[in-house]
């Protein structure tokens, strides 16, 4: 007998007492498929499929009589298309289902013979190759590709004679809208998908030659005594790849998302990544660049060694001279100008040790709070909107929350591209349980295509519509009283600044139609939960703090935040942004977002460090440059940030370097900031160091050391060590746990977060209480303020920067790519990405093209007031009238977006106004070679399936049923 949890399987209840019970095509992310039959049992006396079977008290479970028979033939029917030759096999690493499951169950000998099928391998794309030899359509990959990353592209082609797999409407793989993100790959449960960095490698006779390897194959079949003895062969092979394969767990270093997985390498090859179900942010998701992107870690352009400038050259030098040299320069230069002629810009992509370090050498070895992040540049207006109304600046819940909500609506974000693996959640949800969808953008884009509602605003407005929404509901009595009375102070202040947000006013402000903004209203009242995301087209603009605080007066106003499956979600750019706003990487916050300015915090870490601390707020990032050019800033330390390319206005940004006195630059490759340094040192990548990252649900997470440092290169805490140490500092952290047990214990923040609670993949939310109790939901007892009641904030609007003059008459909006990462400096080095999206393109719109008798290939110049850039376009309907799109993810200098864009910023946060810029186009050449190459999955046909239609292979004349149930059409609607 088997107690399980209501709701579950008759599999669910087998394997809590037998977890060798055969089932192959299930797989505890994707749910029953019910294409294998290999877990079939009797249920109350009939043949049942266990994984389908729903638990029942009271049922009687049968996996003998009848059943083994059965299961056996399932599994010869298997085998019939699958070659088992299991020894010289990459994929005999533990962990194939086929195999696994032929061993347990005792297989002799093939039944049915394998029989080649007539189709040849797949090996166009450059991550993963498709043997339908070695397939047994058990769909796995299918229902990974329709249903949980929801990119609809594979399905299987019952119809033919000999079924397999197709891509599209039956493309090769390269050619297909696959965004190489790898689920299919990851739950395949034999070699049919696999990596091609693991062909030839992972095993001891994997690499031999192919004709070699044919006749090997065939001559264990033909001298077999039966396939007990080839299994105790191969999984004595297996277990000896254990000794040179290693299998690493980490934290992915792209987006804000957090996905964790392990690494496979053998020396410093990196085999494959295998996400795992234990990962609490993603599972068994990934995208392109979490998968497939890593090569850069092994590139030859990696920085190896120190280098100092020698007039116009850098030469390399030893650690301690460059060392040396940059302890002493730092220290002519505040003996002369003060502390605060210094500026240190710390990395959303170090790890929260290195953070914390960062500020610490700032405020405690420089003495200055001239120290921020690149949240400056994207986040920081978010998290003021969330501080002023709810008290702390974070994700108000999970990834979870988010697929479990009844609408979730988007503004100004396209997590599709920018944050892939929680999209996945968001459109699963929206396809198989009908969850509600709003996107409000520029441009159209993947889950705007998919939404109930999308709305097309003008530039710069969404403060007024998502005001004048909220104003409606109030006015209809939508609003949420019992929770506004309990929960909200200044409700009725609120109400009085909301009365010009009128229906009438927002559509002529916005150009919405006051009837989509109603339904839009009415869409929200009838939800029971709701979560809103945004992104840089929220916060990238002049009003950036004021529309997320109205973002969070809607939330407010209808009882959407502190409770579960509702909140604020201002999605995280990079993977640790979060964290180095947490470890204090800004001019006026300490760890765990105290201010600097209080006298009772500094005196806290004054007795913790032994220092006097700077009593005053520092400058930011953009303040920095500002002061550079003013001749007050002197000097600056850069970690791990391409300020150069990346911050707005990027000729006024180098002007500024070009002035510095003393410039340090610490990174990994040779970046265009690192051109105007005169110390560059040499760092090391996340797969060369341990830490914790920190992701946009407020996550913690443990990373773990992939490969030693590449020789040359060093962590980015060893050198912030030893060079703090150069100027009296006198740390002696000899691991990143020691620098985080400092850091979380004097926050309150964070107060119990401990390497030994995140060990593999165990992962805490602050607040973390000391006991080590997280919290994956805030404000459940109370907001952040001190009467525990959130704030209704009334926000002020700004008008968009206007353009300078007619000749301006393009809008130019911006932002990421699937495929590609921030300036490139990682993805571009990555030979598979690179071969699928090789550069950035400008897309323009039809009437454009039109206008200007252009099209798809045309090499063209914008032009601002600031920059220009030449690029050439593509004509496409995600973008409408004048408006022009150019993606930030560039290698090349002459198309960097930052370029065009101004010094115009949010006037709280200083965050630039990278939405707000005008340009102007020349057609150079009006047409030419399109910039969008065979691979770019957006030349792709999807095609839209419910999953692997397992119906349709129940209904081949060659399917001979193995359960006592038939198949009827009451059971192909339930499916």
């Amino acid at each position: 007998m088997a107690a399980v949890e209501s709701g579950a399987s008759v599999l669910d209840a087998i394997l809590s007492v037998n977890d060798h019970y055969p089932h192959i095509c299930y797989h505890e992310a994707l749910g029953p498929i019910e294409t294998c039959d290999t877990c079939i049992c009797e249920v109350d006396g009939q043949l049942q499929r266990a994984c389908a079977t729903k638990a029942t008290s009271g049922m009687k479970i049968s996996t003998a009589g009848r059943s083994p028979e059965v299961r056996m033939e399932a599994l010869n029917r298997i085998l019939h298309n699958h070659e088992l030759y299991c020894t010289v096999c990459d994929n005999n690493n533990g962990n194939c289902t086929v195999h696994n499951t032929s061993m347990h169950m005792g297989v002799e000998h093939q039944k049915y013979p394998f029989e080649p099928k007539p189709y040849e391998q797949d090996n166009s794309n450059p991550f993963y190759r498709y043997d339908p030899d070695q397939c047994i359509l058990c769909g796995r990959c299918v229902e990974a590709c329709q249903n949980l990353q929801v990119s609809e592209v594979l399905s299987i082609d019952w119809e033919r004679e000999h079924p397999r797999v197709i891509w599209d409407d039956d493309r090769p793989i390269q050619e297909s809208s696959c965004v190489s993100c790898g689920h299919c790959v990851t739950v395949c449960p034999c070699n049919a998908l696999m990596e091609k960095n693991m062909l030839g490698e992972a095993g001891y006779m994997t690499g031999i030659r192919p004709s070699l390897w044919e006749s090997m194959v065939h001559l264990t079949k033909e001298i077999e005594p039966g396939y007990g003895p080839i299994f105790t062969v191969s999984e004595i092979e297996s277990q000896m790849r254990e000794s040179r394969i290693k299998r690493t767990k980490t934290v992915c270093t792209y987006c804000g998302v957090g996905c964790s997985f392990d690494v496979w390498t053998k020396g410093r090859k990196i085999l494959k990544v295998e996400p795992q179900m234990e990962a609490p942010a993603n599972q068994i998701s990934t995208c392109i660049k979490g998968k497939f992107g890593w090569d850069f870690v092994n590139s030859d352009e990696r920085l190896t060694s120190p280098l100092i400038r020698r007039g116009d050259e850098f030469v390399p030098v030893s650690w301690e001279e460059a060392l040396d040299y940059a302890a002493q320069r730092l220290s002519e230069i505040k003996e002369k100008h003060g502390p605060d002629a210094i500026g240190l810009i710390s990395s959303s992509k170090c790890t929260n040790e290195e953070n914390y370090l960062m500020q610490k050498f700032a405020r405690a070895v420089i003495g200055t709070n001239n120290i921020d992040n690149c949240s400056r540049y994207c986040q920081t207006p978010a998290t003021e909107g969330l501080k002023r109304t709810f008290g702390l600046g974070g994700d108000t819940g999970s990834i979870k929350d988010l697929a479990n909500s009844d609408l979730v609506m988007i503004v100004g974000a396209n997590p599709a591209e920018s944050h892939p693996v929680l999209s996945t959640r968001i459109r699963r949800a929206h396809k198989k349980r009908g969850q509600k969808l709003i996107v409000a953008d520029l441009r159209r884009n993947d889950l705007s295509n998919r939404a109930d509602i999308f709305l097309h605003p003008k530039p710069g407005t969404d403060l007024i519509w998502l005001s004048a929404v909220t104003k409606y509901i109030i006015d209809q009595g939508w609003h949420d009283k019992k929770f506004i009375e309990a929960h909200a102070n200044g409700f009725d202040d609120f109400v009085k600044w909301l009365e010009p947000y009128t229906l009438e006013y927002a559509e002529e402000q916005t150009g919405l139609s006051k009837d989509i903004l109603v339904e839009t209203a009415e869409m929200i009242h009838n939800a029971s939960s709701m979560c809103i995301c945004w992104a840089m087209g929220v916060t990238q603009h002049i009003a950036g703090s004021e529309t997320s605080t109205a973002i969070c007066n809607l939330l407010l106003a209808t009882g959407n935040v502190g409770r579960p499956n509702t909140g604020a979600y201002p999605l995280r750019g990079h993977n640790n942004v979060q964290g180095a706003g947490d470890m204090g990487c800004a001019p006026t916050y300490m760890p765990g977002y105290e201010f600097v300015d209080d006298e009772n915090v500094r005196a806290k870490y004054e007795r913790a460090w032994g220092v006097k601390l700077p009593t005053n707020p520092g400058a930011d990032n953009h303040r920095m440059v500002e002061k550079i050019h003013e001749g007050k800033l002197k000097a600056m330390y850069v970690m791990g940030e391409e300020m150069a390319i990346v911050d707005s206005n990027a000729n006024h940004v180098q002007a500024a370097f070009e002035k510095l006195e003393f410039f340090i630059v610490q990174d990994v490759f040779f970046s265009k900031t690192a051109q105007f340094a005169d110390v560059i040192f040499p760092a090391a990548p996340s797969f060369e160091k341990e830490g914790t990252f920190t992701n946009t649900e407020r996550r913690i997470q443990r990373l773990y050391r992939v490969f030693e440092p590449m020789a040359g290169s060093r962590p980015d805490w060893e050198i912030l060590t030893d060079l703090a140490n150069r100027l009296g500092a006198n740390w002696t952290y000899e691991h990143p746990s020691e620098i985080l047990e400092e850091a979380c214990g004097l926050t309150e923040l964070m107060k119990g977060v401990r390497y030994e609670l995140l060990e593999g993949y165990h992962s805490l939310q602050w607040p973390v209480l000391e006991d080590g109790t997280d919290t994956p939901v805030l404000y459940l007892d109370g907001f952040g303020f001190p009467d525990k009641k959130a704030r209704f904030y009334a926000p002020t609007y700004r008008d968009p920067v206007l353009q300078p003059n007619e000749a301006y008459d393009l809008h130019l909006n911006n932002g990421r790519m699937l495929e590609h990462f921030h300036e490139g400096n990682l993805t571009y080095r990555v030979a598979g990405i690179r071969e699928k999206t090789p550069t950035a393109y400008l897309e323009i719109s039809k009437e454009l093209a039109r206008e200007r008798k252009i099209s798809t290939g045309a090499l063209v110049r914008l032009v601002s007031p600031y920059g220009q850039v030449k690029l050439r376009v593509v004509v496409t309907d995600r973008v409408s009238g004048k408006e022009v799109y150019l993606p930030m993810n560039t290698a090349d200098d002459h198309e960097a977006v930052n370029y065009l864009t101004s010094s115009y910023h949010d006037d709280i946060t200083h965050t630039p106004a990278y939405k707000e810029i005008s340009v102007r186009m020349e057609v150079l050449e009006d047409k030419g070679p399109s910039p969008m190459v065979r691979g770019n999955f957006r030349l792709g046909n999807p095609q839209p399936r419910p999953g692997v239609m397992v119906e349709r292979k129940w209904k081949r004349r060659d399917y001979r049923p193995l359960t006592d149930d038939t198949v009827t059409e009451d059971k192909v609607k339930q499916r």
